[in-house]
């Protein structure tokens, strides 16, 4: 099983200080190489931008090869590259991403999908955070979710 990460994730984790849960939750997690070079990009919050030009070994660029499939032009650059490594992992993938357009469309091809909210939920459950306080944090980023999604994850036990 692969996870492969889009930006978002990694980018509201680093930014809350809960980046550190990835890898006792999935192992090793890859990323393209879109995905590094908008983490890398100016426009990147300094912390996440520092985080990216020194990753931890648990996180591997991984560069996609070509498809033979046609994925969503609506895609940005990172989505697609994530798709595609995960598309060329095959069915027992795990995309982590926050984007609708991309969310539905790695769902299209089956693969298994979970977003920031999802990997927090899961760190919860398994003792690695308080999901709480980790909304609480989110909430102080430019994160979008509705109020009530957001409080529906802050009331989980």
């Amino acid at each position: 099983m692969i996870f492969v990460a889009d930006t978002g994730p990694l980018n509201y984790l680093i930014l809350i200080g809960h980046i550190d849960i990835l890898r006792p939750l999935y192992g090793e997690v890859v990323i393209p190489p879109a995905v590094q070079q908008e983490m890398l990009a100016s426009l990147a919050p300094p912390l996440v931008r520092s985080w990216m030009s020194d990753p931890p070994p648990w996180l591997e660029v991984r560069t996609p090869g070509r498809l033979d499939i046609a994925l969503n032009p609506m895609l940005d650059e990172g989505e697609w590259e994530a798709i595609a490594l995960a598309y060329m992992a095959g069915q027992g993938s795990v995309v982590l991403i926050d984007d609708r357009v991309g969310r539905l469309e790695a769902s299209r091809l089956g693969f298994r999908v979970t977003g920031t909210l999802g990997i927090l939920e899961q760190a919860h459950k398994r003792g690695l955070l308080n999901i709480r306080d980790a909304i609480q944090l989110l909430r102080t980023t430019n994160f979008k979710a509705s109020e009530a999604l957001l409080q529906s994850f802050s009331d989980l036990k």
